[in-house]
């Protein structure tokens, strides 16, 4: 993937984290639990994802924003001697800077600058790994990109052909630019539209297969992985690493009672997720939207818990699934094994008052198979054996039975198929409610 960012990585390994902090902001629910120093910290984690050498560090305390270069000149200055004496190649600010500041920034601290954007979209471009993922990245970082161009596209300078009223040697490098980019990702998205019609029909097919789906979700090194890894017995790629997993991997998940499922484990979220990267991950995330449940794994140890988990729910809730989220999710509280023992104890009362919260350790196993007994109840809670007669013609309610329900028993006549299907009592009411004559 040809990008600014990409570059960015050659230019230098020593690398600057600056995590700008607006002394005056106005409050926010989610920034306000939040520490300037425990953001730093997470822009250090994200710089070093990519195997930057993070050479200095440091909150920069602003009361009022610069339009021309986002922190003020004094601080600049400062900066910029100390990037000089350093020898830093890389400036990482964490937060998003319009282009003209990272243009006016690169000019005063003669390095290189990516914003938390940036930043971001170096780490998944390092850590796609699937066809899709990759299609996924270099569509969220053209669309990055298209607003910021500085001939960084020059060797993809092509001559055009036909009369020349199209653009052809006529045009400014920009303009040139600015048009491949486009043109790139028209037709990066019509892949990605046959990506996610492969995933429907692969969707489809698991609808006729009645399992249901258990989809992890949770802030970035949560744990989500390593979880996986202990329920499926997999050998999915965990370490201790922001967005160590990328590409959705899906197991079988076999349930005390016997009962299978399929478990899914997905990207992980985090605060102030680039809008570029919710869109052009889109078809990767309606993998939790077809979930019948959604565990929601979280780093009970990290201080920042509380804030991760509000940042998790407003993503999803960003994605249609605010429904979801108020009800509840069913709550994976891991690391445990790092609490000390006043703070594990805690952890373990809290979890005892609620009905969907289970603590646990998915490094030591410790939990886990009260997590998995509180999936199984959840997934068979309502759930009878029902006998339905469907016409044969009603393939539509055929085809319904098979995606909502468990067909235990089929048994076709002439004119009709009687089935014994398990279903929960919401899902026998829609069924009927389908063959009900409209008022």
């Amino acid at each position: 993937m040809a990008s600014q960012e990409n570059s960015a990585a050659g230019s230098s390994g020593r690398a600057l984290v600056v995590y700008p902090h607006l002394r005056t902001a106005p409050s926010d629910a989610t920034a306000s639990q939040r520490s300037p120093e425990a953001r730093l910290a997470e822009a250090i984690g994200l710089a070093q994802a990519i195997a930057l050498d993070i050479v200095h560090a440091e909150v920069v305390r602003l009361h009022q924003i610069r339009p021309a270069t986002l922190i003020g000149k004094g601080g600049v200055e400062t900066l910029a001697t100390l990037i000089e004496e350093q020898e830093i190649g890389i400036a990482v600010v964490d937060a998003a800077l319009t282009p003209v500041q990272q243009r006016n920034l690169e000019r005063a601290w003669k390095c290189k600058v990516i914003d938390r954007t940036g930043l971001i979209l170096e780490i998944f471009g390092a850590r796609a790994r699937t066809h899709e993922g990759r299609l996924q990245v270099e569509l969220a970082a053209l669309s990055y990109q298209r607003s910021r161009l500085v001939r960084s596209w020059t060797h993809l300078e092509r001559q055009r052909g036909g009369f020349g009223f199209l653009g052809g040697p006529g045009e400014s490098q920009l303009e040139i630019d600015r048009r491949l980019i486009g043109e790139r990702i028209v037709r990066l998205k019509r892949e990605l539209e046959d990506v996610k019609r492969t995933r429907e029909l692969h969707r489809a097919a698991r609808r006729r297969v009645p399992y249901p789906i258990v989809a992890l979700v949770g802030y970035t090194n949560a744990g989500k992985s390593t979880l996986f890894n202990r329920l499926t017995q997999s050998a999915v790629m965990a370490e201790d690493l922001l967005f160590a997993t990328l590409d959705p991997t899906m197991r079988t998940l076999k349930l005390p009672s016997g009962r299978k499922a399929i478990l899914s484990d997905t990207v992980g979220f985090i605060s102030e997720l680039p809008t570029h990267l919710v869109a052009a991950f889109r078809a990767t995330l309606e993998e939790v939207l077809e979930a019948d449940i959604i565990v929601h794994v979280r780093d009970v140890a990290h201080p920042d818990s509380a804030a991760q988990r509000d940042d998790v729910q407003g993503v999803l809730t960003d994605l249609g699934l605010g429904e979801v989220v108020e009800r509840g999710l069913v709550e994976a509280l891991n690391k445990i094994d790092l609490l000390d023992a006043e703070a594990r104890s805690t952890v373990i009362h809290q979890a005892g008052r609620q009905q969907d919260a289970v603590p646990i350790s998915a490094v030591t196993g410790e939990g886990c198979d009260g997590l998995l007994q509180l999936l199984d109840t959840r997934l068979l809670d309502g759930i009878r054996p029902v006998p339905l007669a469907v016409e044969l013609s009603d393939g539509a309610g055929i085809a319904w039975l098979y995606r909502h329900g468990e067909v235990l028993e089929r048994r076709d006549d002439e004119a009709r198929a009687h089935f014994l299907v398990n279903l929960r009592p919401e899902d026998v009411e829609r069924f009927a409610a389908r063959s009900r004559p409209a008022l």
